[in-house]
Order: structure tokens, then C-alpha cells, then sequence
């Protein structure tokens, strides 16, 4: 019989492709996760790992069993969803992740709502970098986050995981004239860390227009963003959720791109009453402030 949190962490080793990210990732040693890797190749009777010096790769079978673990794991949340619903009143923990605009303007007012229909349910939020958010939700430190991709910034979907769509919004130029993108071409630009989704789309959106931008300051909130705008240190894109209560000396222009919000969660938990419930308050408070 295969072990469950055996085929779990070579899901988890599919993903993320090094034995030391799957330790750091669930709390493991790396020695851990291969004997636990090893001991599940012993139980499946075939190769699973082919080992070069300190590299290891995912055999075909390895890949083939991977698809069954996410069915079966998958299964299995769908069960403890079906459970978890024949309680008469929903209590436990619910970990909340998203960005931190989303944070501030959808999770804070959803989380109003939520205590106040399940004063039981203990709610954890925790703001993270989108990208980040799909780990976090395969390892069960998350049950439900918010994550986003941009038309510049695709995001290819994560088999362990379901998604709905939320929120679409559009990405404005910020800038203290009204010239159009390309005219900024040797203009200081202000974007969020490398690495992230928002700095990938001013690089891209900028190369779009026929040129890349010289950033000169980083910074990912998005009021920070406005603020050095509107002291004359440079440019920025920023989504629609990033500008409210804009200085007043700004110019605002929508440009036709956008980012689209989805909500998250593993397969199987949809149902699950604590995520039926969360993604019921963060729909509505999306439909009463914003047109999704």
C-alpha cells in the first residue's frame, strides 16, 4: 500500500524539482524527505528517482504516479470537506493568504462578515506575494489565498489546485503628465521587487511599448508607489486596486491591459463549509464594491 504523505512529498518534489526545497517547504530535513522518498519507491517496486551527483529527477513512472496522487489527494479533501459539513456549526482554523492590496480592500471587509456569521471559525491571514501562494496552499499552510496574473504575466495552473475567478481590474499609468506610455521611455520608473508579478508586468508592459525601463526605486506598496510619483522620483503601473486616494497631483491614465484575482484552494476543498463560506464573503464583498 502507498503511503499518503509519501506520495505527498514527491507531489510536492514534482513542484518544486529539489529535495531541499520539499524539506523547507514542509518543515522536513532533506534527509527525511529521501528516506521517505526511498521508502516509496520500495513500495512501489519501480524507479522513481534517477539520481545525478546531488540532482534528482521524476522517472516516467514517478510522473505517472504524481497524476494519481493529485486525484487521490484530491479525494481525500473532498472527503474531510463532506465531514466537516454534516457539523451543525463550522468551527477550526481557516488561513487566509493574499497579496496586500487585496489584504487591505477585499480580505479586512470578507473577515467582518465571516466572524459575524461563524463567531467559531478562527480566521489566520497572512499577506504574501502571489507567487508565492500556490506552495503555501500544496503544504496546508493555507487553505484559501488570492492570487493574480496579469495579460502580460500569465500563470500556468497548479494540478494540485482549483481557482475561480474574483476580481479584474485595470492597470493605470501613474505619472505627473498626461504622455502616453512610450513617451516615457527615458523616464525613472518605480516598480515592486524583482521577482514579483507586478515587477515581471512593468518590465513586460514597458517592453510592449518598445522599450524597457530604467527603475530606479522598488517598493510594493502601492501607496509608497504614489507617494514617490508624486514627489517627481518617477513613473509606475499600477493596478486598479492600488489607487485609491491618489495625491491629487497625479494623472491616472487606463491602459488596455489588465490583472485578473482568483481565489484558490486545493483540489477537493470547494465544499468544504469553512472555504464555501470564505469565498461566498470575499464574492460579496467584491460584488459590493467592485465589478468583477
Amino acid at each position: 500500500m502507498l503511503d499518503i504523505r509519501r506520495l505527498r512529498l514527491l507531489r510536492e518534489l514534482a513542484q518544486r524539482e529539489t529535495i531541499a526545497a520539499v524539506a523547507a517547504a514542509l518543515n522536513y530535513t532533506p534527509s527525511a524527505v529521501s528516506q521517505q522518498l526511498t521508502a516509496l519507491e520500495r513500495e512501489a517496486g519501480v524507479p522513481l528517482l534517477e539520481r545525478t551527483g546531488r540532482r534528482v529527477r521524476l522517472t516516467p513512472a514517478a510522473r505517472t504516479l504524481v497524476g494519481h496522487a493529485e486525484t487521490i489527494l484530491a479525494v481525500l479533501e473532498q472527503a474531510t470537506a463532506e465531514l466537516a459539513d454534516a457539523r451543525t456549526q463550522l468551527t477550526g482554523a481557516l488561513r487566509i493568504g493574499a497579496f496586500p492590496t487585496a489584504v487591505r480592500t477585499i480580505v479586512s471587509p470578507a473577515l467582518v462578515a465571516l466572524s459575524s456569521a461563524h463567531p467559531r471559525l478562527e480566521l489566520f491571514v497572512s499577506e504574501l506575494d502571489p507567487a508565492l501562494a500556490p506552495g503555501a496552499l500544496r503544504a496546508g499552510t493555507l487553505d484559501i489565498a488570492l492570487v493574480q496574473d496579469y495579460d502580460y504575466v500569465p500563470v500556468e495552473p497548479d494540478p494540485a489546485l482549483d481557482t475561480e475567478p474574483l476580481l479584474t481590474e485595470t492597470i493605470y499609468l501613474a505619472a505627473l503628465s498626461t504622455e502616453s506610455l512610450p513617451a516615457h521611455r527615458d523616464s525613472p520608473w518605480i516598480a515592486s521587487t524583482p521577482e514579483t508579478l507586478c515587477h515581471t508586468m512593468t518590465v513586460r508592459a514597458c517592453q510592449a511599448a518598445g522599450f524597457t525601463p530604467r527603475i530606479r526605486h522598488h517598493a510594493d506598496d502601492f501607496g509608497t508607489v504614489l507617494a514617490l510619483v508624486a514627489a517627481g522620483q518617477g513613473v509606475a503601473l499600477v493596478p486598479e486596486l492600488g489607487i485609491a486616494h491618489p495625491p491629487p497631483s497625479l494623472t491616472l491614465t487606463p491602459l488596455p491591459t489588465s490583472r485578473r484575482t482568483h481565489l484558490a484552494y486545493r483540489r477537493g476543498t470547494a465544499d468544504h463549509p469553512a472555504i464555501r463560506a470564505a469565498r461566498s464573503a470575499l464574492h460579496r464583498t467584491v460584488e459590493g464594491t467592485y465589478v468583477a
